[in-house]
Order: C-alpha cells, then sequence, then structure tokens
C-alpha cells in the first residue's frame, strides 16, 4: 500500500510540474503548428508572406511570416528589448538577392540569408546571417552573421495590425508593426 501511495505521489507532482511550466508567446505559437499546418503554411495564425524587388536588375525577395498585434503590447513585452529576433513569427526571415547589393552602403553578397534584428528602444541592428533556413532564432549564431547595420526606428500615426515588409523598385525596405517602422536601402553594389 505504502508504494502504490508514493507512485501516486510521483505521479502527482510530475503533472504539477508539467501543467506549470512557463512558456513563451512565440513558444505557444509555434507549438499549435501541426503537422497539417506546416504543409499549408497559410492557416498558421502568422501566415506567411512575400516581397520581391527588381533594383536596377538585381532581384531582391524577403520570405517573413506576419504575426498580429492581437491587443498585446508589442514592444519591450512580446517582443524583448537587447535580444535577437525572428523579425516576425515561425521560421527566420530569408532574405535573398541574386547579385551583391550595398545596404545602406555595407556591402552584402549575393545570397539567401536569415534576417533578424536587434531592437532596442532607440535603434535597431539589422542582422543579415549566413545560415539562411532555421526555425525563428533559437539556434542563432552571431559567427554566422554577413553584415550588420544601425536602423533608426520611427513611430508611425498609423496602426499596422499584421507585421509587413515592403520592398520598393527605388531600393527601399520599409518594416511596419504596430506603431513602429524602420527603412534601409538596398542597392547594386556595382552601381555608380
Amino acid at each position: 500500500m505504502k508504494l502504490q501511495n508514493l507512485l501516486i505521489c510521483i505521479m502527482l507532482l510530475a503533472l504539477v510540474a508539467c501543467t506549470s511550466k512557463e512558456t513563451t508567446t512565440e513558444e505557444a505559437e509555434d507549438a499549435t503548428t501541426t503537422e497539417t499546418e506546416a504543409e499549408d503554411k497559410s492557416k498558421r495564425p502568422s501566415p506567411p508572406a512575400s516581397t520581391t524587388a527588381d533594383i536596377n536588375g538585381v532581384n531582391v525577395t524577403l520570405d517573413y511570416s506576419s504575426p498580429s498585434v492581437k491587443g498585446r503590447e508589442i514592444w519591450g513585452d512580446l517582443v524583448a528589448y537587447d535580444k535577437v529576433w525572428r523579425t516576425g513569427a515561425n521560421e527566420a526571415n530569408v532574405f535573398t538577392t541574386d547579385g551583391n547589393v550595398l545596404i545602406n552602403g555595407m556591402e552584402l553578397p549575393q545570397g539567401q540569408y536569415s534576417l533578424f534584428t536587434i531592437p532596442s528602444e532607440n535603434n535597431w541592428v539589422v542582422i543579415f546571417n549566413k545560415v539562411a533556413e532555421q526555425w525563428g532564432a533559437y539556434d542563432y549564431d552571431p559567427a554566422e552573421d554577413a553584415l550588420r547595420v544601425e536602423v533608426t526606428p520611427e513611430e508611425t500615426a498609423e496602426m499596422q495590425e499584421t507585421l509587413k515588409f515592403d520592398i520598393s523598385n527605388d531600393g527601399t525596405l520599409i518594416f511596419h508593426w504596430e506603431n513602429k517602422s524602420f527603412t534601409f536601402n538596398i542597392e547594386p553594389a556595382n552601381a555608380g
């Protein structure tokens, strides 16, 4: 009887330990992705999106997932300041260029990169990482960074419910989510 009571106590403790585990919002959203959703990514809570442009003969594309605000406090809460962020949801963003480009005047070779940011209250760091295919920022390795540039976020009057990137043919990449926006410039490295 004592052994049976001991086993019941152990099982109850294990159950309490499992149910009290805290998860972040991103981890919870990641956990909701089922195999079916992986096959049809458009059914995810943060569906895939893409923006592309031909910038003076160089094709540039950014593939990302687009979370919604959903009434949540974003900056400094859902998105922590001073930590690497996937700058969206699900897989890391994939930035692809079929030619060498300058990002705010700094060279980035042709290829595919994951795009991360490190948000802060005043300045953000945009990171182009050589490991293009990775989930979120969980395995992010700064040793694999190809380029880092600083940008200054701006408060916007217009509320953007779903995270959005846009690349214009003049080479301006715009990020906008909630009431924050930033831009950086992309141009062919051989221009001029």
